[in-house]
């Protein structure tokens, strides 16, 4: 099977030769220049013969153009970072208005996906990143969202209907460049900034008004759940083809997330440090620290966990830079050792 059948199959639930791997990372010291991330995207893919690509613009380019400022360092493993929020006091959200879908920073990420598309030919499966509407709002405001949802909620709501207006804008470019999907992120939905009741308020409405742009237009779509204490019930129903979210470290597990959805589960990795109940990292990641026998033995853990059906495995959210490539290799390899395997035991 070539990436685009292994994908198309393994979201249909049909049998694969083997399962589907990617681990995708940031690459700052590319990421300003449309062309070029797209150049390093494709060859990373062919080089490692992952199953897809996920576009990874910056992780701040929704709010430049709203009036954030944002360093950039243009370096290996160290990001752009907001240096002043887009909004310094409630009023500041009565201005957000709808943007065209190749405005400012917003045009550079559909120029990467034309790229891509352009450079690998077919031969991958390419899906976009965007964030929802209240992610991108909580990166503009930072923590003063929390404050004024409770104290100023009509001024927020504005704005983010707004938001969700130019990330259709997005999208609806994203398409015409040719994407596959979406890689449709959440950080907001946990109870470390909003109560459940205000995500249902503030989060899902908007959410579903995104996804609905797009989810009978593009057929291989994901919702990533970024964090801890999530509300993984208000998203699994979300109308997408696979879930992703830190199964390694918060729950559900894959296996208990199996019993929740037919969804593909797209996860696996650990690609965060290890923390103990003091919040002190206990032990790095294991994919940057480990040894290839040990990453191999983590990609066959999660496996079995769902006997290799309806799994595509990644990481619970953007890899480090600093997993060397032995250790990718290993997570590459483990899989086509896995189909073995499975095969042999009749699962």
């Amino acid at each position: 099977m070539n990436h685009v059948e292994r994908i198309k199959a393994t979201l249909k639930g049909q049998p694969v030769d083997r399962v589907a791997v990617n681990l995708w990372v940031h690459m700052p010291e590319y990421d300003q220049s449309p062309r070029l991330l797209a150049r390093k995207q494709v060859e990373y893919a062919k080089k490692y013969d992952f199953d897809f690509i996920k576009l990874m613009p910056f992780g701040l380019y929704g709010v430049e153009d709203y009036g954030a400022e944002v360093t950039y360092f243009a370096q290996r493993d160290h990001p752009a970072i907001l240096n002043r929020p887009g909004i310094l006091n409630y009023k500041d959200w009565e201005r957000i208005e709808p943007l065209p879908g190749r405005y400012g920073t917003y045009g550079k990420q559909v120029e990467l996906a034309q790229y891509v598309g352009e450079l690998s030919k077919g031969q991958f499966p390419f899906i976009q990143t965007i964030f929802n509407p209240l992610t991108t709002a909580l990166k503009l405001a930072g923590n003063r969202l929390i404050l004024d949802i409770k104290e100023h909620p009509e001024s927020v709501k504005q704005a983010l209907q707004a938001l969700a207006e130019t990330t259709i804008n997005f999208v609806n470019e994203n398409i015409n460049a040719g994407v596959d999907g979406f890689f449709y992120a959440t950080q907001t939905a946990t109870s470390n900034f909003f109560t459940r009741e205000e995500y249902l308020e503030f989060g899902r409405p908007f959410d579903l008004e995104v996804l609905d742009a797009f989810k009978d237009k593009t057929w291989f779509n994901v919702a990533h759940i970024h964090g801890d204490n999530t509300y993984f019930d208000l998203i699994e129903d979300y109308p997408v083809q696979a879930l992703n979210w830190h199964d390694r470290s918060v729950s559900p597990t894959l296996a208990e997330a199996r019993k929740l959805t037919d969804k593909v589960l797209i996860g696996g990795l650990h690609e965060l440090p290890y923390y103990n109940e003091a919040g002190k990292v206990e032990k790095p990641s294991i994919l940057v620290t480990g040894s290839p026998e040990a990453v191999e033995n983590h990609v066959h853990e999660a496996i079995d966990e769902v006997n290799g059906h309806g799994l595509i495995i990644g990481p619970g959210c953007v890899a480090s830079q600093l997993v060397p490539e032995q250790n990718i290799y290993a997570l590459r390899s483990a899989v086509n050792f896995d189909s073995g395997r499975l095969a042999a035991e009749g699962r």
